[in-house]
């Protein structure tokens, strides 16, 4: 018998670590529901945890657009856009999202993890020799996964600087001027629902001749001219906001992502993004859909970021008035700060009693001692919804220490 350490025992032990440490994950089945609710466990809760910012992944424009390309293109594209698989709806529908967020060219994924995994392992590792041609790869510490993940691909060398700290980040840059550059940061970070720094980001990568990259998946829809995002709140164009990247299953209500730039920069990504290249398009139907609802977001006639708008500050205004421990958020994204996972799991499984489906968030999504309620507001939520959560809300018992935060 082989002496060799068996794998098994070594995935069943960081399985029961994590379970002692109340960190173990489950899937659980939500059913959609009309009104923002799910079925979850046999009850119906009122959503208040999903990315739905708009409320428009039910609407009837883009059912109607997904049925209809459906009966003429079919489910499935059956190959990579390099392939086959790249139809008339993914071309127009790149054209569309060049022209919202103003670059030149947008290129298509089937996820946002593969936007940034793909789009990072091409521009930073594109030809690259060891060691020699390592590029530079400067990141906020409070990134989504996968730019982490991405910049590691690219065999890159990562540097990370402290939440918003711009300082912290030139620091990063100046430390190895001798390597090609980038830098990149979310625009609306997921977990803690504050916007980056991007004027200042951007003079810093001028600067220092470095690429700038965004990923705006919770500021587009939502946020700026026409819900261009943060990058365009920003007032930054290509030439300063060098890539940009957004998802389509968030205020868009669909599924999917792209990136978008310089035309010589997507073009490098469709060269070089393994998981641009070897992927199955997006079904063209899910493509119409997205046309629909980048026509929806762009128009805005039943003011729905309006909407938005107003139930985030009726929320905050309430949660102030109760002294829960928020966090400085403007946005759609409203972390409850509670620091331990054991505070966090109870206080999500009250608000589930009272009829409110809300996630704890707990390490290593977040930052040891930084577990969190991750609340969320949609346009669909009437006043009353929120008014009955901020009543959960102040049922629950909280720790004088979270208050304290």
């Amino acid at each position: 018998m082989s002496a060799r350490p068996d794998l098994r025992l070594r995935l069943a032990a960081a399985h029961a670590q994590r379970e002692r440490e109340g960190l173990l994950r489950r899937v659980r089945t939500c059913e959609m529901l009309p009104g923002g609710r799910r079925m979850v466990g046999g009850r119906v809760l009122a959503d208040f945890c999903g990315n739905d910012y708009l409320g428009l992944a039910s609407h009837r424009e883009l059912v109607a657009a997904l049925t209809r390309a459906a009966a003429s293109e079919g489910v499935g594209t059956g190959a990579a856009h390099l392939v086959s698989g790249h139809r008339g709806e993914h071309a127009a529908l790149e054209e569309e999202l060049a022209d919202w967020t103003g670059r030149q060219r947008a290129v298509l994924f089937s996820t946002g993890v593969m936007a940034n995994l793909g789009a990072l392992q091409a521009l930073l590792g594109a030809g690259a020799m060891p060691a020699r041609d390592t590029a530079l790869c400067v990141q906020d510490k409070l990134n989504h996964a996968s730019l982490i993940d991405g910049a590691q691909l690219a065999g890159a060398e990562l540097r990370r600087y402290p939440h918003a700290d711009v300082a912290g980040a030139a620091r990063q840059l100046e430390a190895r001027p001798d390597l090609p550059a980038l830098l990149a940061t979310d625009g609306v970070f997921s977990m803690d629902g504050d916007i980056a720094r991007l004027p200042a980001l951007a003079a810093l990568c001028r600067e220092r001749n470095a690429l700038l990259y965004v990923d705006d998946a919770h500021g587009l829809g939502v946020v700026g001219p026409q819900g261009a995002g943060a990058v365009a709140a920003a007032g930054l164009g290509s030439g300063e906001a060098h890539v940009l990247m957004g998802t389509l299953g968030k205020a868009l209500g669909c599924a999917g992502a792209f990136v978008a730039g310089d035309a010589d920069l997507m073009d490098a990504i469709v060269q070089f993004a393994r998981p641009y290249i070897y992927t199955t398009a997006m079904p063209a139907a899910m493509a119409a859909a997205t046309r629909a609802a980048l026509r929806l977001v762009r128009e805005d006639t039943e003011g729905r970021r309006e909407r938005l708008a107003a139930n985030i500050a009726r929320f905050r205004a309430g949660a102030t008035q109760l002294g829960l421990p928020l966090m400085p958020s403007d946005t759609a994204i409203q972390p409850v700060l509670l620091g331990e996972t054991g505070t966090a799991l109870a206080a999500a499984r009250a608000l589930e009693r009272a009829g409110f489906l809300v996630v704890a968030i707990r390490p290593p999504t977040v930052p040891r001692g930084g577990a969190r309620l991750r609340i969320t507001l949609s346009a669909t939520h009437t006043a009353e919804r929120i008014d009955a959560l901020l009543a959960a809300l102040a049922r629950i018992h909280l720790p004088v220490q979270a208050l304290a935060v």
